[in-house]
């Protein structure tokens, strides 16, 4: 049985508390999300250590490592949205379907030891990346595609959301 797209507009977590995993992101200083995106690596590991990591809870959720997968190109995917908005005044962001990622990369197939290493060096990248941001540049601006606005600061509120909300999906 085939994953169902995920067609929410996710923004709101930047206001409200995340009824999933408790987080409100907008809450979060945008400065702390380096070292929390950091913090987390350890436990993508362990969960991706786990002899289940490749099943799937039911047939229309995804298994630990295809969440893994997607965290992974998470990481990279928001990292690249940065830097656009450290070089560029306004960017457009190209539009990223992360449905059809998980099948044109086939997360299902993957295998949780190689995907460990990738998602933490991705996730070192990113956080670095956050983490280097001069104080001058959170109030930068950028734009989604759909039309979803985001300051250098929403956008790493928006993105620990991802990162924090999925190793709950996980039970990590």
């Amino acid at each position: 049985m085939d994953i169902e797209p995920d067609g929410k507009d996710w923004t709101w977590v930047l206001s409200e508390r995340c009824p999933e995993c408790g987080l409100v992101s907008g809450e979060v200083p945008a400065r702390d999300v380096a070292r929390l995106v950091e913090a987390d690596l350890p436990r993508w590991e362990a969960v991706l250590r786990r002899p289940d990591a490749r099943e799937r809870p039911d047939p229309t959720t995804w298994s630990p490592t295809e969440y893994a997968c997607h965290v992974r190109d998470v990481f990279v995917t928001f990292e690249g949205r940065l830097r656009l908005m450290l070089d560029e005044d306004d960017p457009l962001f190209a539009n990223w379907d992360q449905d059809v990622t998980a099948v044109e990369d086939d997360y299902a197939s993957q295998r949780p030891e190689d995907v460990a290493p990738r998602l933490v060096a991705a996730g070192r990248s990113a956080a670095a990346a956050f983490g280097a941001v001069p104080d001058d540049a959170w109030g930068r601006m950028g734009r989604r595609s759909n039309g979803s606005f985001f300051t250098v600061e929403t956008l790493a509120q928006y993105f620990v959301h991802d990162v924090v909300h999925h190793l709950h999906d996980v039970a990590g």
